[in-house]
């Protein structure tokens, strides 16, 4: 099994961007579910080219968020 990564990034003016490596399709948001319930509302997702590997045919959520942390 890949390495699984979540790297967080926090701003000066609040925002944190979770950059999610190793997991492809909609395990990203599996994964990810319950600390961005932590984090605040999601402002923007961003897809990588993993959310995409494996899917057929299919949308795929984006993978990169950026919340504002109160």
């Amino acid at each position: 099994m890949a390495q699984q990564t979540i790297r967080f990034r926090i701003r000066p003016d609040g925002r944190v961007e979770e950059v999610v490596e190793g997991i492809s399709g909609v395990g990203c948001e599996q994964l990810t579910e319950r600390i961005e319930s932590k984090l605040g509302v999601v402002q923007q997702r961003q897809p990588t080219s993993e959310a995409f590997q494996g899917q057929a045919n299919t949308v795929m959520p984006e993978q990169t968020l950026t919340s504002q942390v109160s």
